[in-house]
């Protein structure tokens, strides 16, 4: 017999799964915290591996890239949506939030990853210095930097991009010899910059890969903050301050998959992420309006 929740969320266009979207594979790092911690929820993912990377365009097009994924989203019922994606979440979010959401969506959420990472690093960092590791966009948008200073004013902010880190993952290189170089050079680059810095926060989904490489070429007195558990501890947070938005997700233990290119090429790729094997669907998210 089929549980009598399944089929009242089958007919409940108000009830849907939490959104978790990047605009290609750094993202399902930040799905996998969230559901190892709430494991109860309805998921779906997608990634717009068709047009990524984001890193390098401009605000406009990522803002309109993004705005597109939002619509398909809750297409799907999903009554929140996650930007699993620093660089969407620094060029996009604000704009959908003040503009889009009041308009076209004004009981649905979006929310990001930058801000929950900016809230906790006020308490992880002993002496104030804080470093930032992410794409270019990101960095380009400052948006830790404002973030950051907002929250914590007192606090010390130095960023450096790092255009090489998301390609070796994807390449599964991430492990390689050949990752090294380019991992030590980027963290050189930032404590040249600022010596002092005792907390380093990857700004990108994928960087969490690189972990390894990453601790062999940092001080070990540096912490290193993944946003991954971070984002899943305030996404909990937030679904338990605003019941009337928990209320409209689905809980049951479903994850769906989407990816705007090849399913095959997402799902042996999503493999590295995920450390599971999965399967995804394609989709088109350029026509939704």
């Amino acid at each position: 017999m089929i549980p009598a929740e399944i089929v009242k969320n089958a007919f409940n266009p108000e009830v849907g799964p939490i959104g978790v979207f990047d605009s290609g594979y750094g993202g399902l790092t930040i799905l996998s915290e969230i559901k190892t911690l709430m494991p109860q929820y309805n998921y779906v993912y997608l990634g717009d591996n068709a047009r990524a990377p984001y890193g390098n365009r401009s605000f406009e097009l990522v803002y309109e890239f993004t705005l597109q994924a939002v619509e398909w989203f809750f297409a799907q019922r999903c009554p929140l949506v996650v930007l699993a994606c620093n660089t969407a979440s620094a060029k996009a979010l604000r704009s959908i939030q003040q503009k889009n959401l009041p308009v076209i969506a004004p009981s649905r959420r979006v929310l990001g990853v930058i801000r929950p990472t900016a809230e906790l690093v006020g308490c992880i960092t002993k002496n104030g210095h804080v470093g930032v590791l992410g794409t270019a966009g990101t960095i380009q948008s400052q948006s830790y930097e404002i973030e950051i200073n907002k929250l914590h004013p007192g606090l010390t902010v130095t960023s450096e991009a790092c255009p090489m880190w998301v390609p070796l993952v994807e390449n599964r290189e991430y492990d390689k010899p050949g990752a090294d170089y380019f991992v030590k050079q980027h963290i050189d680059r930032i404590l040249q910059k600022d010596p002092e810095i005792d907390t380093l926060i990857l700004g990108c989904t994928h960087y969490p890969l690189l972990m390894e490489k990453i601790k062999m070429h940092l001080p070990e007195n540096i912490t290193v903050v993944e946003q991954g558990k971070y984002v899943a501890e305030s996404l909990r947070n937030y679904l338990h301050r605003h019941p009337e938005i928990d209320e409209r997700c689905a809980k049951n233990r479903h994850t769906s998959y989407f990816t705007t290119e090849s399913p095959e090429k997402f799902a042996q790729q999503a493999s590295i992420f995920l450390k599971e094997n999965i399967q995804s669907q394609k989709t088109v998210i350029d026509t939704i309006c």
